[in-house]
């Protein structure tokens, strides 16, 4: 229960004056529904048939009654509607704004799943917020006028009340427990989904694969959420016919048991009897957002297990700075970073400690075998892992969590893993006009891409096309430093030439730092220094000679004479 409070106090946050309003308008509603109860109860006890009072007072209620759910409604569905884009865009900024490393381990599947299903969970809880203030208000408002009628009656029903909810509570823990187990399989099933679409070309070349996949592991993920989903819909019936025998049961005790136990009148006996038949709507309407809250719950239990708690300020805080200007120089100074092993047969990898300096105004190569840590080394120097041990500086400043955004800024990459946004986001669009273009005529694409109003024309591309659009882009950033793993992989002998002949060169002409993962030694004569990772370690090589890594350049390479700029 204590679960539940937060999660509707973390839904009702930063909206003081709306609940207010709504509060207001719900007990109007509420009370106007009791006052009408109490009205037809004296009419049809005789009391008053005749008087035009009881008439006025009928109507007024009536009229009130309607005006007031209408604006209640009305305000608590402009609140659910904010507050589910507040929720979305809160939810979205925390992704991107989250330790990359934490939405990593995570994986794709926990993150899609999080932005949709979890998502979809908590904006139907907070769509439910409007019925559930209305009978809340109601159901206090019929409390107040059964305790007016007979307070012995209706202490007496608070006690057969309570004793019926505490079993209404252990039914109810049934209840999110499997909405817990229904969401981890809706977990599962994305990620075969996933796996689907990503390797649709695996799965149309093996027909056993294929089949395999769909009709066992599909299959299972999907057969496993449709048992949960009915576990959970069995258990909330139980609940729910637990509820209606509890509400069934106070009726036959004031009708059959009051009127011998307790002085009753006959207009307080039908009062009763007509109060708790009112009361059975915005009961079962009550109980019946209880599956809706449910998920809204686990929902948010499962984003902050995420690791994107929304009730918590931004993970890596620090004042937004300005990109630094001029000569840069990153150093890292016994620099460690570690994987967990995932199981008890997983090895753990370490990164370092890695003394080293890179420098604006040079080219650097990274060679290593597959596993030596070259992905690992890219994530660090460009801020998306900090350092576990040890210290990464830019200009002398150590980087922590306050510093990291501030410290990414200074990196343009391509990655291995890349994706490319058909629009050009966060650019100057004079940078655009004057340069895009260019980069695409260099890079011969042209004939395939277009700039149209600050978006690429298409992406739907070839591997290496779309890695040649991730070029461009990241050439238009404009950034101290350029780091580019395995970019030339799956490029033509020709698009290598302009990449080591024309590109690199003129990016160290220009003042940028630029670091490149590759394995194309024929090219190694452009750079300035070229650094070998072995199992985690770094070492500089020249000309057939390994040695520690260091931050100057060696004498025995010869640099290329660079092009002005």
């Amino acid at each position: 229960m204590m679960k539940m409070y937060r999660f509707l106090q973390f839904l009702l946050r930063g909206a003081r004056t709306m609940m207010v309003l709504m509060v207001l308008t719900g007990l109007l509603a509420g009370l106007s529904s009791v006052g009408l109860l109490a009205v037809i109860n004296k009419l049809i006890n005789g009391a008053g048939a005749t008087s035009q009072m009881f008439a006025v007072a009928f109507i007024g209620l009536a009229v009130l009654k309607v005006a007031s759910n209408f604006l209640s409604q009305l305000l608590l569905v402009r609140f659910a509607q904010e507050t589910i884009l507040n929720l979305g865009m809160e939810l979205c900024w925390k992704v991107v704004r989250a330790p990359y490393r934490t939405l990593e381990r995570r994986g794709a599947h926990e993150i899609l799943a999080t932005l949709t299903d979890d998502t979809n969970a908590m904006a139907w809880a907070v769509n439910g917020l409007p019925g559930l203030a209305i009978n809340v208000a109601i159901l206090a408002g019929c409390s107040m006028y059964l305790a007016w009628l007979s307070w012995q009656a209706f202490l007496s029903v608070v006690i057969l009340a309570v004793l019926g909810l505490l079993g209404y509570r252990h039914l109810y823990n049934r209840v999110l427990q499997s909405s817990l187990a229904v969401r981890d399989s809706k977990g599962a099933l994305f990620e075969h989904f996933r796996s689907l679409t990503e390797g649709m070309k695996e799965l149309m070349l093996h027909r056993g694969r294929r089949e395999t996949f769909v009709a066992s592991d599909i299959r299972q993920a999907a057969e496993a959420l449709r048992h949960h989903n009915l576990v959970t819909t069995k258990q909330y019936l139980v609940t729910d016919s637990w509820t209606q025998v509890l509400f069934y049961g106070l009726i036959g005790l004031i009708l059959l048991l009051f009127p011998r136990l307790l002085s009753l009148s006959g207009e307080s006996l039908t009062g009763y009897a007509f109060a708790m038949l009112y009361m059975i709507g915005p009961m079962w309407g009550l109980l019946g957002m209880v599956p809706t809250l449910s998920r809204g719950q686990v929902a948010l239990e499962k984003i902050e297990g995420l690791g994107l708690a929304l009730d918590e300020g931004n993970r890596e805080g620090g004042a937004e700075r300005p990109v630094a200007q001029g000569a840069q120089c990153v150093e890292f100074s016994k620099a460690i970073f570690s994987y967990e092993p995932k199981g008890e047969d997983d090895r753990s990898f370490t990164l370092g400690p890695l003394d080293l300096t890179l420098s604006t105004g040079e080219l650097v190569f990274i060679i290593g075998g597959n596993g030596s840590g070259k992905s690992t080394f890219v994530k660090v120097l460009t801020g998306l892992y900090l350092a576990q041990e040890g210290t990464i500086r830019l200009n002398g400043e150590a980087i922590a969590t306050t510093t990291q955004d501030w410290y990414r800024q200074h990196f343009a990459a391509v990655f291995s893993d890349f994706y490319v946004f058909k629009k050009l986001l966060g650019l100057d669009p004079s940078l655009i006009a004057s340069q895009a273009d260019g980069w695409l005529k260099t890079l011969r694409i042209q004939h395939k891409v277009t700039i149209q109003n600050g978006e690429y024309s298409t992406v739907n591309l070839s591997q290496g096309q779309r890695k040649r659009l991730a070029l461009v882009t990241a050439m238009l950033e404009d950034r101290p430093f350029y780091v580019f793993d395995e970019w030339a992989a799956d490029q033509d002998p020709q698009y290598k030439e302009v990449f080591y002949g024309e590109l690199l060169p003129e990016l160290r002409a220009r003042g940028k730092g630029v670091i490149v993962v590759t394995h194309d030694d024929r090219y190694f004569h452009v750079g300035d220094r070229v650094l070998k990772l072995d199992e985690g370690k770094m070492v500089e090589v020249s000309n057939g000679i390994t040695r520690g890594a260091s931050h100057r350049t060696s004498p025995m390479l010869k640099p290329v004479a660079r092009p002005s700029a």
